[in-house]
């Protein structure tokens, strides 16, 4: 008999897996597109397809799961020691556990755990597992407060690999889930066709300024499969910075470029990060030794001095880069790719044209506002201008941002970004996320398709100046 009641289809579910230790399985019958317990060894009908194991990995039965890094895995396998000790950070109310072989390098999640990773016979591996621990010393091995051990065994027959994985409490084992973390070539796969991950992971990309922009921005291309980091800043995560940055309260007091880091080796282990807690307008060489070698720059500062500097290294160094900000409350945004190339504006004929105008501003945290308002400006005066915009109003710049540069970063390459680069043809984008000061006079948006509109990106057709002192061998002529 149907029932629309949940629980008593929970209650079925569960005395259907109760039971499913008695020989009977869940299967599925094609002719009437019914579930059914039946006894395997039983005459099932034709093109029947057994479904207990879906069940029992699902939410019905609380079987353990356990992931590990399958690279590790692989390069224990290929060592000669048959027994390690390894790390694992549980989530006791979930019943998970990740797994390492050596200690990982990036802070962890989850409450430490031992993992005994063991190189095993054949005669070992289909052996009473019970014994074969207490062989290998694997049960009473628990110290230093934690009572979980998880126990790995491998046998290697020359061709493939055969695993398991059991769970160590109070001197007994429960089988787990076996799950992997995969191995650098399989992180993407879901992002082949539409990006060239492989192209990707060899493109080096240098930030500077990691605050809410910079760390949104680089965390995204982490996802897309960039291989190469170069990190520049010298600041701290401070409890200002939590609404709007990617990283939490955990990384208060840290150095911006060591949690991204992080942050992006969580997202791909295999990323090649470096870090520099500098600032850049007093370490010029230093910076312009790593801008040499990477394949595009992404100033996320949030003034116009390191902006000016920037724009000068990527003109001298025919680097392409990218420029970002928020205006006043993050009421709106924009953004600006510089393109080294004859006929292309660069950031200094933006701002000779009155665009990106410093004034606007967006003041977002007390030490901008100490650093950019006169000096005689009082603690009452400075603390109202620090208004910073919503997370959900920076975001939409910071995608844009993302896809210019990775559509830089594709060119010439057949990818699914291909379109994108006749849409994306501008040098200069604004943003309005709201109809206040700078788009005050902008039309509601209402249901109207052909107007001015907030929540829409606008390329601007900005010209290469020709007196532009910075792109440009212009003489300047003095009159005595």
């Amino acid at each position: 008999m149907s029932t629309n009641n949940p629980t008593q289809v929970q209650n079925t579910l569960a005395e259907i897996n109760r039971n499913s230790n008695s020989g009977k399985g869940i299967v599925f019958d094609p002719q009437t597109d019914e579930l059914k317990t039946m006894n395997p060894a039983a005459n099932a009908p034709p093109n029947t397809t057994m479904i207990t194991s879906i069940a029992k990995d699902g939410w019905a039965l609380n079987t353990p799961v356990v992931y590990a890094y399958e690279q590790e895995v692989t390069e224990f396998i290929e060592n000669g020691n048959p027994l390690k000790r390894g790390a694992a950070f549980g989530w006791q109310d979930e019943n998970v556990y990740h797994v390492h072989v050596d200690f990982p390098k990036t802070p962890f999640s989850g409450i430490p755990c031992i993992a005994i990773f063991a190189k095993v016979s054949k005669e070992e591996f289909i052996s009473d597992k019970t014994t074969l621990a207490n062989k290998l010393g694997i049960i009473n091995s628990s110290d230093n407060g934690c009572n979980k051990t998880i126990f790995y065994i491998f046998y290697f027959d020359g061709n493939t690999v055969q695993k398991a994985a059991f769970l160590v409490t109070d001197n007994s084992l429960t089988e787990c889930c076996f799950q992997y973390v995969p191995q650098k070539s399989e992180l993407f796969s879901r992002s082949k066709g539409l990006l060239e991950t492989d192209v990707l992971e060899k493109k080096n990309v240098t930030v500077i300024g990691l605050g809410s922009f910079g760390s949104n921005v680089t965390i995204e291309l982490a996802k897309a499969g960039i291989g190469h980091f170069k990190l520049f800043d010298f600041d701290r995560i401070e409890l200002s910075n939590i609404s709007r940055h990617i990283c939490g309260t955990n990384d208060l007091g840290r150095y911006k470029t060591h949690a991204i880091r992080d942050a992006i080796l969580q997202k791909n282990p295999f990323a090649d990060v470096q870090t520099f807690e500098i600032n850049i307008n007093e370490h010029e060489e230093l910076l312009i030794t790593e801008i040499k070698n990477t394949d595009i720059i992404l100033c996320m500062t949030d003034e116009n001095r390191s902006r000016s500097r920037i724009n000068a290294l990527a003109i001298k160094y025919q680097k392409k880069a990218i420029y970002g900000r928020a205006v006043t409350r993050a009421e709106g945004g924009d953004v600006f790719r510089y393109i080294p190339e004859k006929t292309k504006p660069c950031f200094a004929c933006l701002i000779g044209k009155g665009l990106f105008d410093f004034q606007k501003e967006e003041i977002s945290t007390t030490k901008q506002a100490d650093r950019d308002l006169p000096a005689y400006t009082n603690a009452e005066d400075r603390d109202a201008l620090v208004q910073a915009g919503l997370s959900s109003d920076i975001l939409p710049i910071c995608n844009l941002i993302v896809k210019l540069t990775l559509v830089e970063l594709s060119k010439g390459l057949n990818c699914g970004l291909t379109s994108l680069e006749e849409d994306l043809v501008a040098d200069y984008y604004l943003w309005a996320n709201r109809r206040e000061n700078n788009y005050k006079n902008f039309p509601k948006m209402e249901y109207k398709a052909n107007q001015l509109s907030i929540l829409r990106w606008y390329g601007v057709r900005v010209d290469k100046d020709t007196d532009c002192p910075a792109c440009n061998e212009v003489t300047i002529q003095l009159g005595f």
